[in-house]
């Protein structure tokens, strides 16, 4: 070939290249498309997986780029305004994921790339507010007649409105924060302004380094060292103690003026460095790396699933042990065998409470491996872990349901711990089950997925019965030791025998009592937050209730208040709160309705179960374990140590004990109250009191003692109550399956939530109804739709709501149903925000 012929080739693959000048982005709005941009003559074209600043309506907003392209919008495509990354941040294999998740559960691809990536640190967004041309006529209108202004609100509030437009007459944008603080505006006087358009709102982004760093002081030796004052000669001695350089963070603990280390770097003698933060684990490792001898049955189900990793081959199974059989220890050496074999592994976990404890024990086996991922860390943390993940730092992860995301390279195994538990299921669009994902990414990796369980799903169960996963049972604890004797203790006989209505039955009292004398530990489920649940006027009877939800506030007694006259009144004191909005407020003395001085307080939960314990054995050492005494990350953590150490000797708590702990001193456990469940409006109630009965079961008779459990209940006669008491999954879930197939649920079909939502009654109540009379007069072959139907819950935070249970035989049915019914809102002009579209629903309040 010629030399001009070369050139003529390489110009034409250049032209060709330059003709790829839009690319298709998803953005985190409600809106199931993507959008078109133009990439611009001089940028570099992104790759598909990056992320990308671009302009949307008055904001600018970080998406991520997921086709290159030459084909222009109907409408004139905006220019992107910065990429964001030099190479995709999302695998191949992920954004199949995600494509399949925005698919499966009818979520806006932004979303789901929102929940994928938790890097908001490395993007600073701020909203801006900008002079509008009403807003400018308005403030020439007031310059030229003097005093005529006219408005309902106050004069002071005028005078700040007009000094804000004043402030921004000159066209430019400026920072809320610093629009507050040269005029004196609200917020709520700013958004109004906006609704008068007077103002416009905008928002901007820039990327900025979200890499966390620490200042060090560092000692600079072979200098002249000039006359110092006594400040400057102990800092100076701390450092060179140090080995000469510290944080300091810490330096600041000698109690010196800040003007001490100024005037040592200014007179050369000190330097200060930015060094970039590592990040450590909750928990540091524990000794020697630990060593598992596997039992026979351990070792069959670890060599079933080691002989499928790296095979190449997709291959679910479900391991169902039972509590104390070592599952913890197949997970361990399995992972061990994918590292072996050059693959990453995720292992999720239900709860962030559960994280640091499994954490350590990685940690202390696979040392920096490990990475952590869950919503407890803080933005910075979450992109560091993520970023050492994709890098290949780190090739174990451990997290709740969003570490199924994990960047991991070559991806071998996929555990998913305690696979029934609800926490899986995320209650916000997108409305994933991490379960599912697992599975489905373990297809598109061709990897391994293990879903271990004591008391798997009945989805899952079906699903090994029939030979979609493979099986593995483990029937016996490690060590042959007896699962606990559970006993049904009859809160109906006891209220005939003793004329009484009590929290605690005697036949518990004796036996927690015995269990302390002997130095063992005991622990009781109460599965209500809270005092007492219910607020009740005996004159009006009307129950005092949220403001913004249709649910009874929970009162809540501060620590050592024995009545209400003793309670604090302040908010941090005694409240009534709503655990679903959060709303709080302070006891009224009367009823709000009639005025009547009669409340009462009615139902038990955690904190009052702490106190009666407290009253009946003034001697133990009571902790409690509830969403109220674990907040913070490192709560649970310093709790589980406390029982581990025997500091406590009885526990109670909410069905957060239940869930994979593993102490050996637990002898005794007692459940109260757990079967008011059996009345909530869910299919699944009677799985879930099962699952929940068998795993706080679990909890006793782990160590060299045999464990007890007594269950009091008011419905003995009740299958899951009977059934869990036995320790009988396999009769539980048959028993459940046969009533499932009568009434069609899952796993015999599948099923989704569609939720009808509005602040205004009428409104909700209108588009349900338009919905349901399509429903009607729409043929849909296969399906089953229930309702329009008031919701178990009808108003949450201020917003009612209406539901359709819709069931469907085959899976492509239900998503043509529902796209139908997304489509015929549409028409009807029902707002995105309107519906709420829960596939796989688990909870139907």
């Amino acid at each position: 070939m010629n030399p001009a012929g070369s050139e003529n080739a390489l110009a034409e693959i250049l032209v060709a290249s330059r003709m790829l000048q839009f690319c298709d982005v998803a953005l985190p709005v409600p809106l199931d498309r993507v959008f078109t941009y133009k990439i611009g003559e001089a940028a570099e074209p992104p790759a598909i997986g990056c992320r990308v600043i671009v302009p949307f309506r008055n904001e600018k907003l970080t998406g991520i780029v997921t086709r290159i392209h030459q084909e222009p919008p109907p409408v004139e495509a905006k220019p992107i305004l910065a990429v964001l990354d030099g190479a995709p941040l999302l695998a191949p294999d992920l954004m199949e994921l995600a494509a399949w998740i925005s698919s499966y559960y009818l979520a806006p691809l932004g979303e789901v790339f929102r929940s994928m990536l938790p890097l908001m640190a490395e993007v600073k967004h701020q909203i801006l507010y900008r002079i509008a041309d009403k807003g400018r006529e308005v403030l020439y209108a007031s310059a030229n007649q003097g005093s005529s202004r006219h408005s309902r609100k106050s004069a002071e509030d005028q005078d700040v409105e007009y000094d804000v437009l004043n402030y921004l007459e000159a066209g430019q944008a400026e920072r809320v924060s610093k629009l507050r603080t040269a005029t004196g505006a609200t917020l709520d006087l700013l958004r109004s302004m906006l609704r008068k358009k007077w103002l416009l709102r905008e928002t901007s982004a820039v990327q900025r380094d979200a890499r966390r760093t620490i200042r060090y002081a560092v000692l600079l030796h072979d200098v002249r060292i000039p006359k110092l004052n006594a400040n400057q000669q102990c800092l100076l001695a701390e450092l060179a103690g140090a080995g000469g350089e510290m944080p300091v963070a810490e330096l600041r603990r000698l109690d010196l003026p800040d003007s001490t280390l100024g005037s040592l770097v200014r007179r050369g003698l000190v330097r200060l460095e930015e060094r970039p933060a590592d990040f450590h684990l909750a928990m540091q490792p524990m000794g020697s790396a630990l060593v598992h001898t596997l039992n026979p049955a351990q070792q069959a189900a670890f060599k079933a699933i080691a002989a499928s990793i790296g095979s190449g081959v997709f291959k679910p199974t479900l391991l169902r042990g039972v509590t104390g059989s070592g599952k913890t220890a197949v997970y361990l050496a399995a992972m061990q065998t994918a590292l072996d074999a050059g693959y990453s592994a995720i292992l999720l976990v239900p709860e962030i409470g559960l994280t640091p404890a499994m954490a350590a024990q990685l940690y202390t086996a696979f040392g920096s491996e490990v990475a952590l991922l869950h919503s407890a860390l803080i933005p910075g943390e979450r992109a560091e872990q993520w970023h050492r993940i994709r890098a290949g730092e780190a090739r174990i992860v451990v997290g709740t349901r969003s570490a199924v995301f994990a960047p991991v390279t070559r991806l071998g195994l996929i555990v998913v711990d305690e696979e029934h538990d609800s926490s899986y299921k995320q209650e916000e669009t997108p409305r994933y089950h991490a379960r599912d994902v697992a599975v489905m990414r373990a297809k598109l990796d061709s990897s391994v997925v293990v879903l271990g369980s004591a008391t798997p799903s009945l989805e899952s169960w079906r699903n090994a019965t029939t030979g979609k996963y493979a099986l593995i049972e483990m029937a016996q604890r490690v060590a042959d030791r007896p699962l606990p004797v559970v006993e049904l203790v009859d809160m109906r006989k006891e209220f005939q025998e003793t004329g009484q209505e009590q929290l605690f039955s005697r036949l518990l009292i004796e036996e927690t009592q015995a269990t302390l004398e002997r130095g063992e530990q005991a622990i009781i489920l109460l599965n209500r937050r809270g005092y007492s649940f219910v607020v009740l006027c005996r004159a009006c009877g009307e129950k005092l209730q949220c403001e913004n939800c249709a649910i009874s506030l929970t009162y809540h007694r501060p620590h050592g208040a024995t009545s209400l006259d003793d309670a604090d009144p302040s908010p941090t004191g005694q409240r009534l709160q709503c655990h679903y909005c959060g709303y709080k407020r302070t006891v009224p003395k009367v009823c709000p309705d009639c005025e009547s001085e009669h409340l009462h307080f009615l139902g038990a939960g955690s904190q009052q179960g702490e106190q009666r314990l407290q009253e009946i054995f003034p001697h133990a050492r009571i902790g409690r374990m509830d969403r109220d005494t674990v907040r913070g990350r490192h709560d649970m953590e310093r709790l589980l140590q406390r029982l581990h150490s025997g500091e406590i000797n009885l526990l109670v708590g909410t069905q957060m004990i239940a869930k994979g702990h593993d102490i050996h001193g637990v002898t005794l456990v007692g459940v109260v109250g757990a079967d008011f469940a059996l009345g909530l409006p869910n299919f699944r109630a009677a799985e879930r009191v099962f699952q929940l009965l068998t795993q706080v079961s679990g909890r006793a008779g782990r160590g060299e003692l045999p464990g007890r459990v007594l269950v009091q209940t008011y419905h003995s006669d009740h299958y899951a109550i009977r059934l869990a008491a036995a320790h009988d999954f396999k009769a539980f879930a048959e028993k459940e399956l046969q009533f499932r197939r009568w009434m069609h649920y899952p796993p015999f079909s599948v099923l989704a939530n569609l939720i009808v939502q509005s602040p205004r009654l009428e409104e909700a109540a209108a588009w349900s109804s338009q919905l349901g009379q399509w429903f009607a007069n729409t043929a849909f072959e296969g399906v089953r739709i229930l309702g329009p139907a008031t919701a178990p819950i009808s108003r949450l935070k201020r917003i009612y709501r209406f539901h359709f249970v819709i069931k469907a035989e085959k899976r492509a049915t239900l998503a043509r149903t529902l796209r139908a019914a997304l489509a015929r809102a549409e028409v009807l002009k029902i707002p995105s925000r309107g519906l709420i579209v829960d596939v796989d629903a688990v909870n139907l309040m």
